[in-house]
């Protein structure tokens, strides 16, 4: 937090907390460290105690505002901000005030009613259900310096498996409760690093009222939530995630925001956050969007993505719903959008906006990993904005997401009929810096979970889930999983209890855990795997044709390195199968989903192998295996 405060005097011009360029850069939509301006921020004596609290807030048509909180009884008046000239910003100071004091904004609006909101810029909050902001600094003193330089840079070339969760449900107390940020910090950094994964990604962790939101309606951007304890708490968590090489994301929201009374909305009674109209509704979720043509609103949004990643050190953000910014017509039906001023669906600020933002964000932070959930076409999101791009660093695969499962939910007997749905994705694989998600969205809501989407009786649904995931984990493109995916869970993702940790008293379910495990290591310690996931350089089809089969074959590069792939997605045992090869080669098996450590049968596949030369598939040599039904085998090259 600033400490530019200390020694300052109360009621003197000299070094005036918000000064004329402050003004300026806040009302271009250019200011972007507005958290240094606005909000609650400390006065420190030349001790370095905290003396008291000045208070700032950006309310332009409000007649008049107060701050209010325990110490005048919740009473409008009794400390009355002034106005910073004609800017819309009130300020005040109050002095002793402490650490962890609940306050909010009266503001009067033009039609002499009073209405008490949560500070945007609050740093905490209290636990929900009550709702007022509270003071907050501390002086937390990090220990991630050494992860920094070692892991501080982007993982364009780099693995990247990334472990989603909800930190409210991925594990609780005995007795069912939610535990802490630092109850939560070791475990997991403990389970990420000895299951392989190089990031975690969090669900939404800004302030929000209702546990049922997930975290994806805010209303404290500013404020990681009271839930699993303080601002501090969570820097410890991030820390120790950092001391185990874990690189944490967190899932972060500029495209809407909560319609509660104590929120953003209608903040000094007017639209001041929100769009007006069609272009604020967002319907589908019943929140209202951001008016992202305000040059106040973007120095609010774009200060807060630089707030999480300076304050908390976070190694990135995933941007939720760049499409719902993207399209003015995004969830709303014929006659409930306006187009823009030339005629489309495009939301020109919006573009514009998330361009400045990357911008930004680069600028700052060369090595953030800044990910766009983009569900449509929209071109070039991660070709850099010079370049004519969005500026994003990577982009869900939301095609070969629901490409592939689309497949793997067909029975068999008919899975040649729609063989392209594996393979369409390679027409584009390289257009985009993608991530393959299977996220929190495929387990909800009646779409089942990633296990019981297979298709197929028990045993088929293991076996299937293990060869899928084989597959995911070869093809091009950075991974995530969502919790308990891992654990091949029935049950779909339940936000109000931890997921199904007993299942792993089962050999079934141990073999899916162990095999991601295994997967998780292949995959970074093979640079062939990621090393060339935005090129054809490294990536070969041997066969991506016997749909009769229903068998994908393919090579994975990186200089000399070489990985050999080969997929059957029928129950059907293949003796004698011949692969296509583009060179003569000697291969060794180094994973079989269908090994027993992983619950599977043990058939006995092909350990060794060398090509021949005959004219197969295509390519100028072959190489004899025999393929596992439902299963995914995964060969080096050793010559």
């Amino acid at each position: 937090m600033d400490k530019a405060l200390q020694g300052w005097k109360p009621g003197t011009d000299e070094g005036r907390l918000i000064g004329p360029l402050d003004v300026y850069l806040f009302r271009q939509g250019t200011h972007f460290e507005a958290y240094n301006m606005l909000g609650a921020r400390p006065v420190f004596n030349s001790t370095g105690q905290i003396d008291g609290y000045y208070f700032a807030v950006w309310a332009p048509n409000a007649v008049r505002v107060s701050v209010v909180g325990d110490w005048n009884d919740w009473q409008p008046g009794a400390d009355a901000m002034e106005p910073v000239g004609d800017s819309g910003i009130w300020e005040k100071y109050i002095a002793d005030i402490g650490v962890g004091w609940t306050y909010k904004f009266a503001l009067e609006h033009r039609d002499g009613s009073v209405h008490y909101k949560a500070d945007p810029f609050a740093r905490f909050a209290q636990l929900r259900p009550e709702t007022a902001s509270r003071t907050w600094y501390d002086d937390y003193k990090w220990h991630d310096g050494v992860y920094r330089i070692k892991h501080g840079k982007a993982p364009y070339n780099e693995p990247m498996s990334i472990y989603e969760l909800h930190l409210g449900s991925w594990v609780r107390s005995e007795k069912g409760e939610m535990l802490s940020y630092r109850d939560i910090a070791d475990k997991l950094a403990a389970y990420a690093q000895d299951n392989g994964y190089t990031h975690v990604e969090l669900l939404p962790l800004a302030e929000h009222p209702y546990d049922g939101s997930w975290g994806y309606q805010v209303t404290g951007f500013y404020a990681p939530t009271s839930r699993y304890g303080t601002p501090e708490d969570f820097k410890y968590f991030v820390d120790t995630l950092h001391a185990k090489g874990i690189g944490v994301i967190m899932d972060w929201v500029p495209a809407h925001f909560s319609r509660d009374e104590h929120g953003l909305a209608l903040f000094d009674g007017t639209a001041l956050y929100e769009a007006e109209g069609d272009r604020g509704d967002q319907k589908q979720w019943g929140t209202l969007k951001f008016n992202l043509e305000r040059p106040e609103v973007r120095s609010f949004l774009i200060s807060n993505a630089l707030y999480w990643l300076s304050e908390y050190h976070l190694d990135g953000l995933r941007v939720d719903a760049v499409s719902c910014m993207l399209y003015l017509d995004y969830g709303a039906r014929d006659g409930e959008w306006t187009p823009n001023e030339h005629g489309g669906r495009e939301n020109l600020a919006a573009v514009e906006f998330i361009k400045r933002l990357n911008t930004e964000v680069y600028a700052r932070f060369p090595n953030a990993i800044m990910v766009a959930e983009e569900s449509t076409d929209y071109p070039r999101v991660t070709a850099p904005v010079p370049d004519g791009g969005l500026g994003f660093g990577f982009k869900w695969n939301m095609g070969w997401m629901n490409d592939t499962l689309r497949y793997m939910e067909t029975d068999p007997l008919f899975r040649s009929g729609r063989h392209g749905l594996m393979t369409f994705s390679m027409m584009y694989a390289f257009n985009e810096n993608f991530i393959l998600p299977l996220s929190h969205d495929e387990c909800v809501h009646g779409k089942k979970t990633i296990l019981d989407k297979m298709n197929g009786d028990y045993w088929q649904k293991f076996a299937s889930l293990k060869a899928y995931l084989g597959y995911m984990y070869a093809h091009p493109g950075k991974k995530l999983l969502f919790m308990g995916t891992e654990l091949g869970q029935f049950m779909e993702w339940r936000y109000y209890e931890d997921i199904e940790w007993e299942l792993l008293r089962y050999e079934t379910h141990r073999g899916i855990y162990s095999f991601v495990r295994a997967l998780n290591r292949l995959y970074r310690s093979n640079p062939a795997l990621w090393a060339e996931d935005t090129s054809w350089e490294g990536f070969v089809w041997c066969n991506a044709d016997d749909a009769a089969a229903s068998v994908f074959t393919f090579l994975r590069k990186c200089g000399t390195e070489q990985l050999l792939i080969a997929v059957n997605m029928t129950p059907v045992e293949r003796y004698d199968y011949w692969v296509g090869m583009p060179e003569q080669s000697a291969w060794e098996l180094v994973l079989s989903s269908e090994d027993k450590a992983f619950g599977g049968s043990g058939f006995e596949a092909v350990e060794s192998a060398e090509t021949d030369e005959h004219e197969t598939a295509g390519h100028k040599n072959r190489l004899r295996l025999n393929l596992p039904g439902l299963s995914v085998l995964i060969y080096k090259r050793t010559d």
